[in-house]
């Protein structure tokens, strides 16, 4: 089995032993293969890239093929322990409707984002070029990313949609939890891990 990224690993320590787990954007599996193998999670994978579906499929994960921007209907009320959104929340239409739907599915949510707030974003930006670098690999014209916060936009985001933050965990570009003072993590991290739950739960 190939061993998970460290975010993936960080993302897989916060998830309790022997949970029902939502993975949207699930890519290969690799999360849900190891959380089932390892943790006696019952997992399901939403993907809507074919290939990816397929070697999610090759690894034993149950896998629906459909797009989080428009269906995610099909899953009812708390269904779940946990949903994950793993570095996709970027990729997708419609950032605050998904993440009602999650409040909705399960009462924790596992969310990390790319920090587009990042201080080598910022230098690149005025150097006059967009962001790009290991989190954020792609060139301005073939990049899936159809959003870009920083975190503390996200944060103001989640507010809004009514999630509370149980815990914020931000991460260097090695995927390694930084030991930063709050006020300067939207500044260092280049990825934000969140924990989140409804507001009213």
């Amino acid at each position: 089995m190939t061993p998970l990224r460290k975010d993936l690993a960080l993302v897989a320590s916060l998830i309790p032993d022997g949970s029902r787990v939502l993975d949207l954007g699930c890519g290969s599996g690799n999360l849900l293969s190891h959380l089932m193998h390892h943790q006696g999670c019952r997992g399901t994978g939403v993907e809507i890239d074919p290939e990816k579906v397929l070697a999610a499929i090759r690894l034993g994960v149950p896998v629906i093929e459909l797009d989080i921007n428009r269906e995610l209907d099909e899953f009812s009320d708390s269904s779940y322990d946990v949903v994950v959104l793993s570095r996709t929340l970027q990729t997708v239409r419609y950032p605050d409707r998904v993440l009602r739907h999650m409040a909705r599915i399960a009462g924790r949510l596992i969310v990390s984002v790319p920090n587009f707030g990042w201080y080598r974003h910022r230098l690149r930006m005025l150097r006059g070029r967009l962001p790009m670098g290991k989190d954020l690999p792609y060139s301005w014209y073939d990049s899936p990313n159809v959003r870009y916060t920083t975190l503390v936009d996200l944060q103001l985001l989640f507010d809004e949609v009514g999630l509370e933050v149980e815990q914020t965990i931000p991460l260097g570009t090695t995927g390694d939890p930084l030991k930063a003072a709050p006020g300067l993590a939207n500044l260092l991290a280049s990825t934000g891990v969140y924990v989140l739950r409804p507001a009213s739960a």
